[in-house]
């Protein structure tokens, strides 16, 4: 399957700029022959807090309905980072749109990025379940940014039977070292592809560092953005190369779960 990691640059609060920039990249995805673009954290409104709190909107909203629109007009599959408001909360959001323009699926980001000056979960509330889902016929884990730091959720997802994790990404530059290992070792340890996608540009003062990157089951880049314009990243990836990887060196048979929780020595 042909993918497509889109690295934009937002702007902050204007959503129907942000969705026309989205509607323009998905079509030139399609035009390439992807089947799937997968577009960064809240790509609608931009990564900034009180911005956030001002214009996300409902599935009913614009942001959504554009995404809708454009997946059904180029029949492709939109892995979408977008702000998502409910019954009085918002959820930080990816969404994922078939090609007939249907919402498939949605996981809300459950780990939210708290330092100061962020402080994500002054605005948002957190998600509280993993979603896997089918795209194109792969298995497929759904994450959002910080996510990435936790390997738990990785490997949850890896043990469901995730072949792919699509991680939508509004990662900055203090931390762009980390970025690049911390994919990888997602890639490695689970034996799946990567496909993440991270902005670019600033918002709030806070300026990302792009290198969007897919990452195969071996470790291996298979396409990279750079750190500072905004970019498409087309690659293939294909379940020869991942059922390889996985007979290769077949670590989740060798797993010892009856070992991995923390017991005090007894001496």
């Amino acid at each position: 399957m042909k993918i497509a990691l889109a690295q934009i640059a937002c702007a902050p609060g204007d959503v129907s700029a942000n969705c026309a920039l989205m509607v323009e990249q998905a079509a030139r995805a399609r035009a390439a022959g992807c089947s799937l673009v997968v577009f960064p954290e809240m790509s609608d409104t931009g990564y900034a807090v009180e911005v956030i709190r001002q214009a996300a909107l409902p599935v009913t909203g614009e942001a959504f309905q554009a995404m809708k629109r454009v997946a059904a007009r180029e029949r492709i599959f939109i892995a979408a980072g977008l702000s998502e408001r409910k019954a009085g909360k918002i959820y930080n959001t990816l969404s994922v749109f078939d090609p007939r323009g249907a919402l498939i699926g949605k996981y809300r980001k459950a780990h939210l990025f708290n330092p100061p000056p962020v402080k994500e979960g002054d605005c948002v509330t957190a998600g509280n379940r993993l979603v896997l889902m089918d795209i194109g016929g792969f298995k497929c884990g759904l994450m959002i940014c910080y996510d990435l730091r936790f390997p738990e959720m990785a490997r949850s997802l890896a043990l469901k039977g995730a072949e792919v994790i699509l991680i939508a990404s509004a990662w900055p530059f203090p931390r762009s070292e980390h970025w690049q290992v911390l994919l990888r070792a997602r890639a490695i340890e689970n034996q799946c592809y990567v496909l993440a996608a991270n902005r670019t540009g600033t918002d709030a003062g806070s300026n990302f560092c792009g290198s969007s990157s897919v990452i195969d089951p071996y470790g291996m880049a298979l396409g990279v953005a750079a750190p500072d314009r905004s970019q498409l990243v087309i690659a293939d990836i294909d379940r020869a190369t991942l059922d390889w990887a996985r007979a290769k060196m077949p670590v989740f048979g060798d797993r010892r779960p009856d070992i991995y929780r923390l017991k005090t020595s007894q001496h």
